[in-house]
């Protein structure tokens, strides 16, 4: 169950800083061998461009996770608590049925692909494994978005707690940890 957890808590984390370290080790191993060597790595910039796409799409779920999108506050800030939430349920709900709407059409494209052979320029992968980034990335944005609205339901029926803050408050709430640790030395 521990490990359960921690892969809940983590996974998004995890695979982004991989990705991000494979994408920047490699784009600068490019740059050296292509200024100091004086030759290129083939496939550097295909891997960088794929690491890149799969970063975008497991990105939005992170940004799920944390609350962090961008969204349009104006409604938020006329509402009281419960609106606030209820408002969030609706546009989770919508955001559900887009997520899913890419998983399955996500899918159906990448097994297609799979199907017809086609393979990444020079690095030779099936290019099937470059478009699962979008059904994976946003089957993990459902899930979230799913944990998110048990959250949000409970709290409408007062068994939780949840409080939707416009993005202002939660740089501010950020703000006075911070200034709360930097007076603590």
């Amino acid at each position: 169950m521990k490990v359960v957890k921690l892969i809940d808590k983590y996974i998004e984390e995890f695979l982004l800083v991989i990705l991000s370290i494979i994408m920047v080790t490699f784009i600068g191993l490019q740059v050296f061998m292509r200024f100091v060597i004086g030759s290129s790595l083939p496939y550097s910039e295909e891997l960088a461009r794929y690491c890149f796409i799969w970063m975008v799409y497991i990105g939005i779920s992170y940004g799920v996770k944390r609350q962090r999108h961008i969204k349009v506050e104006v409604l938020v800030m006329f509402l009281k608590d419960r609106g606030k939430i209820l408002l969030n349920v609706i546009s989770n709900l919508f955001f559900l049925a887009f997520a899913i709407f890419v998983v399955i059409y996500g899918y159906d494209v990448s097994q297609r692909l799979f199907q017809f052979g086609q393979k990444a320029a020079s690095m030779n992968i099936p290019m099937g494994f470059v478009y699962m980034a979008a059904p994976i990335g946003m089957g993990l944005t459902a899930i979230r978005i799913l944990q998110q609205l048990t959250i949000q339901i409970k709290a409408l029926l007062g068994v939780g707690d949840f409080q939707v803050k416009t993005e202002q408050e939660l740089i501010l709430e950020e703000a006075m940890k911070s200034d709360s640790k930097g007076g603590e030395k």
